[in-house]
């Protein structure tokens, strides 16, 4: 049995690192979050000391290594995006390998920073990379392995999940603390797609605003049109008319590629190679990272070129702006 602790336990991917830290028979030794709404604690630790202030968390994590011999081994971080690069520090310099919710970091030179520490301090950083373990995109891979080496395949990537008002209240809606809708709900399909499809040789960023963005990929074996929205308006028709406000679509030469199930269990499977000594580290996340921050920092080109046909949907003023 490994010694858990788990920093941002009111988050909404928490619950999922609980799950996994008791799904494979370890223990939860202490959680950290400042905001104190953590019920769901009781289902997967109850005797799980719970801190909201960090100074108070990190004193118990020496305490508890200290006065009551009591090793950490891992600490899971469930926290805001831009607070992952500090609290996979705090990890390592407690004698813990970390496990690090996506995105990893928010800029390249952060991995370069954490890639040093790491070796320092002998600490393994692993990232949740759950869509390399989703048995549809592992078979897509395998497809794409074996078709002939010159195919280069054309892609629509389609990721529409419907955020009200607070998003834009919360850290979520700041640019320099989520790394922005690319960043925030793109990242994961980013780090797939160069999985699966190789290099990326062109970045080319057609819209970018505060509820969408959208671009164009060259990838060694793809040609990728990607969207990405947090309004609810961008919605399909179909969609709209049966009540979903999520729309995940990827389609592969004109087919559709069905992977909307087979997402329960992942951050449990991805934890289980992660204490197998096969978890997905700080290089694996390197391609995803540079993806995004190249996007955030570009300036969209417009309606020029290969561009997603989402993309030409009416533009909308920010929420807060008159």
């Amino acid at each position: 049995m490994k010694n858990f602790a788990l920093i941002g336990a009111a988050g909404y991917i928490a619950p999922r690192h609980m799950k996994a830290i008791k799904d494979t028979g370890n223990h939860l030794l202490a959680a950290y979050d400042p905001y104190d709404g953590v019920g769901i604690m009781d289902s997967y630790f109850p005797s799980a000391r719970f801190f909201v202030e960090f100074e108070r968390f990190d004193r118990y994590l020496e305490k508890l290594k200290y006065e009551e011999k009591v090793p950490l081994d891992y600490v899971s971080i469930a926290s805001p995006n831009y607070l992952h690069d500090a609290h996979i520090r705090v990890a390592l310099r407690r004698g813990a390998d970390a496990i690090c919710e996506k995105p990893l970091v928010l800029n390249p030179w952060n991995i370069d920073a954490l890639e040093r520490l790491s070796e320092e301090t002998g600490k393994k950083i692993n990232t949740i990379l759950q869509l390399r373990l989703h048995q549809t995109i592992i078979d897509l891979k395998k497809r794409v392995e074996e078709a002939p080496k010159d195919k280069i395949f054309d892609i629509d990537l389609t990721y529409i999940t419907s955020r009200g008002y607070w998003y834009y209240t919360s850290w979520k809606g700041d640019v320099t603390k989520s790394g922005g809708i690319a960043t925030n709900i793109g990242v994961h399909f980013f780090d797939m797609l160069a999985w699966i499809f190789g290099d990326i040789q062109q970045n080319t960023v057609h819209i970018h605003t505060h509820d969408r963005a959208a671009g164009f990929l060259q990838l060694e074996r793809a040609r990728v049109r990607w969207f990405l929205s947090i309004n609810e308006e961008t919605l399909p028709e179909a969609i709209k008319a049966k009540g979903q406000r999520t729309y995940r679509s990827i389609t592969i030469e004109g087919e559709e590629l069905e992977f909307s199930a087979g997402f329960t269990d992942l951050h449990t499977r991805s934890y289980e190679e992660i204490l197998k000594g096969n978890g997905y580290t700080i290089s694996d996340a390197r391609r995803a990272i540079e993806t995004v921050h190249q996007i955030r920092e570009q300036q969209p080109v417009g309606l020029k070129g290969d561009y997603h046909p989402f993309a030409t949907k009416e533009l909308t003023k920010h929420p807060f702006h008159k």
